[in-house]
């Protein structure tokens, strides 16, 4: 037979006392000022389809409209690529997905992104994990 758990004296007054608060509370969205919304906010670009030429056009144009608008947190959804398998050199043909291993190194080399990026890193599995990449932005 298990032992019936008693609540602390202590705990029942705190309760109490922030239960009897609670009409105080304000929703936070509202205390927030506007300009940090966004924030909290991710960007998504997603380059299925896109060549790797016009996939560098498009993120970069990404990345510098983002950071002009505040943002802070980016992700670039690349895809796997259908060489996903082949990890000895993901450079071989033009005719299949590069975008996965060649974004990282474009952003990196590329001199006017290098000072709106804190820094690149691969995406959490829910966001699309080794077919993704989240770009860390700058203060404006």
């Amino acid at each position: 037979m298990k032992k019936k758990y008693t609540v602390p004296l202590k705990d029942k007054k705190d309760w109490i006392d922030f239960t009897n608060q609670i009409g105080n509370l304000s929703v936070k969205d509202v205390d927030l000022p506007k300009k940090n919304i966004q924030l909290d906010k991710v960007k998504k670009l997603d380059l299925h389809g896109y060549s790797l030429t016009d996939s560098n056009k498009v993120v970069k144009k990404f990345i510098i409209e983002s950071f002009e608008n505040g943002y802070k947190k980016l992700l670039v959804v690349t895809g796997k690529g259908l060489r996903s398998q082949s990890h000895n050199n993901p450079y071989v043909s033009e005719k299949l997905n590069v975008l996965k291993n060649s974004i990282p190194d474009f952003i990196q080399n590329d001199k006017d992104l290098k000072d709106k990026i804190k820094k690149v890193s691969k995406a959490n599995v829910i966001d699309g994990g080794e077919g993704a990449i989240y770009i860390f932005l700058k203060s404006k």
